[in-house]
């Protein structure tokens, strides 16, 4: 994989460089309630366009259905940009169209702009290779060089992902080669005692990677919604707590397997419960109860780690050589369920090794939670592509630069 540091060795001034950030943050309207993937990007493109670069970055937001939605237009994020780069940043109104190729063919050296929000083009998630393809093409034209760095989506086989880069001379910008460093030191170079802690709500995402984990990790800590898939394959009454039952099964094998290979599988002995779903808008107070683990009421919900779990949980931390967190312990958007969230936060923040958050809701649960972001050895930019490669699977936008 050559990697940016190459590409400026031999020279980009005056060449028209296509970045794949990703842009995709989180909205309150249009203000930004998390610039963290912007910030990520920020080296890559300064560097380019301080070399001389006409600096063309591009990204999705959200989920629109393959045509334009101003609620998800990349325009607060390049202005973000912009802000951060102390310099202006030029907007495209469109992806490939007639304001992209005239934005383009305004850049002077050393310029940036961002063109509008690919997922307004059907051709960029599309599963028809020929449909993609076309959309890639187009793309390519705007372009002298591609250098990806939208590490959150290098495990979509999407247009301006896995196929752009086959089209032009490609590159690894920093913060794709600062995330595969990280993740080679959770898969081929661990330093051990290696404990992963484990949240979300569904079991079912993190079944893959808790496959692999389970002939690597040294400890296993489960929390989130997760853990009631857990807690009920070990015979518990959950209440109406999240729950898969159909992957009771798989689990109940996985806890087999963790006792036979030696891994420490850690699930809650306690957790805060309440009869109702917290109200996340007025943050109005909850009132929760906490129970034991195994004596959650029949009509009651768990909503985060109990104190007792969260005291387990740091001491199983405290010795951690290597730490892998990905998913929050409980509703931490409230504030009367993230004291579980915290205490792990504050855990890998007091561990003596190498930390990294796995992006997603941690990472926000991270600066939500007004943690200082340099106390973290890493804080990953995508969640989904962390697991997807901690689950041995092949990433199309790393293989696309590989090649």
């Amino acid at each position: 994989m050559k990697t940016i540091d190459e590409l400026l060795s031999e020279g980009v001034a005056g060449k028209r460089v296509f970045v794949r950030a990703d842009l995709n943050v989180p909205l309150d309207g249009t203000t930004i309630t998390d610039d963290g993937r912007i910030r990520a990007v920020v080296p890559t493109v300064k560097a380019l366009a301080d070399a001389g670069a006409r600096v063309i970055v591009a990204s999705h937001l959200g989920r629109p259905k393959g045509a334009p939605d101003p609620v998800f237009s990349l325009a607060p994020a390049a202005a973000r940009l912009g802000e951060l780069l102390g310099a202006d940043v030029a907007f495209a109104e469109d992806t490939v169209g007639t304001a992209a190729e005239s934005t383009v063919a305004g850049l002077a050296d050393g310029r940036v702009a961002v063109i509008e929000n690919l997922r307004f083009n059907a051709g960029e998630t599309s599963k028809d290779d020929t449909e993609r393809a076309a959309f890639a093409d187009k793309l390519a034209g705007l372009a002298d060089v591609y250098v990806g760095d939208g590490f959150g989506a290098v495990h979509r086989k999407h247009a301006s992902v896995f196929d752009l880069p086959k089209r032009l001379p490609h590159y690894a910008g920093y913060l794709i080669a600062t995330e595969v460093g990280v993740l080679k030191k959770l898969t081929d170079d661990v330093q051990r005692p290696y404990v992963v802690a484990l949240g979300g709500a569904k079991v079912s995402d993190k079944l893959a990677v808790i496959d692999q984990l389970l002939g690597k990790a040294d400890r296993l800590l489960i929390g989130g919604g997760m853990a009631y898939t857990f807690l009920k394959a070990q015979g518990h009454e959950v209440g109406i707590s999240l729950l898969q039952e159909d992957q009771i099964p798989v689990v109940k094998e996985y806890m087999e397997r963790a006792e036979k290979n030696g891994v420490e599988l850690v699930l809650p002995v306690d957790v805060l419960v309440s009869s109702e779903f917290p109200d996340l808008k007025t943050k109005a107070p909850a009132n929760p109860a906490t129970v034991a683990a195994d004596a959650i009421p029949a009509d009651q919900e768990g909503l985060d780690i109990g104190p007792e779990t969260r005291k387990l949980y740091a001491s199983k931390l405290a010795d951690a050589a290597t730490v892998f967190w990905n998913g929050p312990m409980g509703v931490f958007e409230h504030p009367d369920y993230a004291e579980g969230t915290k205490a792990v936060a504050q855990a890998l923040v007091d561990a003596p090794g190498f930390t990294v958050v796995g992006g997603g809701d941690s990472a926000a649960a991270v600066r939500t939670l007004g943690f200082d972001e340099n106390a973290f050895g890493h804080i990953s930019t995508g969640g989904g592509a962390s697991l997807e490669y901690l689950e041995g699977k092949t990433l199309p936008g790393l293989a696309a630069l590989e090649d």
